[in-house]
């Protein structure tokens, strides 16, 4: 509990410090969530870098990733890399696979009640997968985040996914595809312009077709957790948070802590700026 505690009281004091630093027009927090994604690409002008890590209380395994995201010619397309960085074991410890993402602002924005945002990925093979720390081949993944606005403090992120991976590693010696299919579903609070307070679902098959039969697992996490946001009159935007990734059903005693840390701020080389309203 004392955790929670902590959490709550790093919540607060973000809170506490925003006032001195926002600037005059505050919206709500437009963020990513922690593991469903939001369907709001990046403004024109506007870039983000964003750090994520995690660590399981129950083996000490950790993760951790960091995205760079960039609008291109304007708010419809965006493109953005991530780096990963895993792990297992003092042994198995090092670069896990990149991922180079492209994302289409196919309808509305964070200024919609209704915003879809479809993503593709090309998952390079750069960890080490004799050691567990990447999949062993390229692969391609799909993800189509949809975000709708439920009311003036609740706004919903819906995710359906897959990755196909066409040669992973089986084994020392073999490889076979690797299929994932994902679905995720966050609801978000706005307790507050600087603060939100988050539930997360998300659910994971995957599917290893070896030469004697089909592998498959399956997973499921259920993640609150807080976020909250300072902001600065320059523009900048830092966003803090942590949540408690608990495992269920198939996953039944999995425990994690996940921090979650951006920096968004305009960037004249990030493409055409909006016009400023007068």
């Amino acid at each position: 509990m004392s955790t929670v505690r902590n959490a709550v009281a790093l919540a607060a004091a973000v809170v506490a410090l925003s006032p001195s630093l926002a600037r005059s027009e505050d919206g709500p927090i437009q963020d990513n969530s922690f593991l469903v994604e939001e369907a709001y690409n990046q403004e024109p002008g506007v870039i983000q870098h964003i750090s994520s890590f995690s660590r399981s209380s129950r083996t000490g395994a950790w993760g951790y990733s960091f995205t760079e995201e960039w609008p291109v010619l304007g708010q419809t397309h965006q493109a953005s890399v991530t780096l990963n960085f895993v792990g297992l074991a003092p042994e198995a410890t090092g670069v896990g696979d990149l991922a180079l993402n492209y994302r289409w602002q196919a309808v509305g924005s964070g200024e919609t009640a209704v915003a879809l945002a479809p993503r593709l990925t090309f998952l390079l093979p750069s960890g080490d997968a004799t050691r567990g720390l990447g999949a062993g081949g390229a692969g391609l993944q799909i993800n189509v985040p949809l975000s709708v606005t439920l009311g003036s403090h609740l706004v919903s992120h819906s995710n359906i996914g897959g990755t196909y991976v066409p040669s992973a590693r089986a084994s020392a010696t073999d490889s076979a595809p690797l299929t994932t299919f994902a679905i995720g579903q966050s609801l978000i609070w706005l307790a507050h312009s600087r603060l939100n307070v988050m539930l997360e679902a998300l659910y994971t098959t995957t599917e290893l077709a070896v030469k004697t039969g089909v592998q498959r697992t399956e997973s499921l996490t259920i993640n609150p957790g807080l976020r909250g946001a300072i902001n600065f009159a320059s523009g900048l935007q830092i966003v803090p948070g942590v949540s408690f990734p608990l495992g269920v059903g198939p996953s039944r005693g999995e425990k994690a802590v996940l921090f979650y840390l951006s920096f968004e701020h305009p960037f004249g080389l990030a493409g055409p700026t909006e016009p400023q309203k007068g």
